[in-house]
């Protein structure tokens, strides 16, 4: 699925929309360079699930979880974060024991992850302008 975004809001609403799709258990592993929009793509899955507030990089955090009504949102920052090593030693596994999904932004920075995982939506977000943004997704092996 190709869409195209020419604002912030546009790039909610769509994330709003693919979230329709997802169930706990899925993640989503996010590609596209700093700014080009992954935060706020998360910002309207959260919304889907009935989160409408506290949305923000995690960064610093490398976690942010969002509870929801029905399902929860665990969105990880994997920009400072180069193995799997590391991975493991920030409990990213851990998560998959819970209910929820996991938004990963920084997914390249690990070799082949989407390999070891199951489940996994593919969301690359590229800026083709100011304001406007190519948002590729698909479904790992599609």
């Amino acid at each position: 699925m190709k869409y195209t975004s020419n604002s912030v809001d546009e790039t909610i609403s769509i994330a709003e929309e693919f979230a329709k799709q997802l169930k706990i258990g899925d993640t989503i592993l996010y590609t596209g360079e700093m700014g080009a929009g992954k935060t706020h793509f998360t910002k309207g899955i959260a919304k889907h699930f009935g989160i409408e507030r506290g949305v923000s990089s995690p960064t610093f955090a490398l976690v942010n979880e969002y509870i929801g009504n029905e399902t929860n949102v665990f969105h990880f920052d994997l920009f400072r974060i180069n193995s799997y090593d590391d991975l493991y030693a920030i409990g990213f596994f851990d998560y998959f024991d819970r209910d929820g999904i996991l938004a990963v932004e920084w997914s390249e920075n690990i070799s082949n992850l989407a390999d070891y995982l199951e489940d996994v939506w593919l969301v690359d977000i590229e800026k083709t302008g100011e304001e406007s943004r190519e948002i590729t997704i698909k479904r790992k092996g599609e």
